[in-house]
C-alpha cells in the first residue's frame, strides 16, 4: 500500500470513528437535555432535599461527560479529518468557534472550568453555584451539538 492509499484509509477510518461518536453526542446531549429540564424544574435555593441533590449531581456528571465528548473528542477528530495541528484545548476551542462548531470561544473555555471544577470539587458550600453555572451552560453545549452535526453534514459525512 503506497502513503496516498496508507491516508485515505486513515482518513475513512477517522470519518467511521467520528460518525460513532457523533451518535454517543446524540444520547449524551438526549440525557444532559432532560436533566436540564428537571434541574430547571427544581431551581436554585438553599437547601436541596437528598431526591433533589441526586438529581442535581446527575446532571453535573452529564455536563462533564458532554463538555468533554465535544471538547475532547469530536473537536479534536474534525480537526484530525481537516488536518489541523492538535494544539492545546484553548486552540481547538478556538478553532471550533472559526468552524461555528460553537458559538462562543469565551463560553467554552468557562464550560471547561466548571467542568474541571464538576470533576475535582467537594466543598458543600460551592455547590450551589455549580448547580448554578452548569444551568446558565448546558444550553450552550446542546446548542454545539446541534452546531457539529450541521457542520459534519456539510463538510465531512
Amino acid at each position: 500500500m503506497n502513503s496516498n492509499e496508507t491516508n485515505d484509509r486513515e482518513q475513512k477510518d477517522l470519518v467511521l470513528l467520528l460518525r460513532e461518536e457523533l451518535q454517543l453526542l446524540d444520547k449524551a446531549a438526549e440525557i444532559l437535555k432532560y436533566s436540564y429540564g428537571v434541574c430547571g424544574k427544581i431551581g436554585i435555593k438553599e437547601e436541596y432535599s437528598f431526591e433533589e441533590l441526586d438529581k442535581f449531581e446527575s446532571f453535573t456528571g452529564r455536563f462533564a461527560r458532554l463538555s468533554d465528548l465535544l471538547i475532547q473528542k469530536i473537536f479534536r477528530l474534525i480537526d484530525d479529518i481537516e488536518l489541523e495541528s492538535s494544539g492545546t484545548i484553548r486552540d481547538r476551542i478556538n478553532r471550533a468557534e472559526k468552524k461555528e462548531l460553537i458559538e462562543s470561544a469565551d463560553v467554552f473555555i468557562e464550560i471547561r472550568v466548571v467542568r474541571n471544577q464538576v470533576a475535582h470539587e467537594y466543598i458543600q458550600d460551592e455547590i450551589q453555584e455549580q448547580f448554578e453555572k452548569v444551568l446558565e451552560y448546558a444550553p450552550h453545549l446542546l446548542d454545539s451539538v446541534k452546531r457539529v452535526k450541521k457542520y459534519c453534514r456539510r463538510y465531512i459525512l
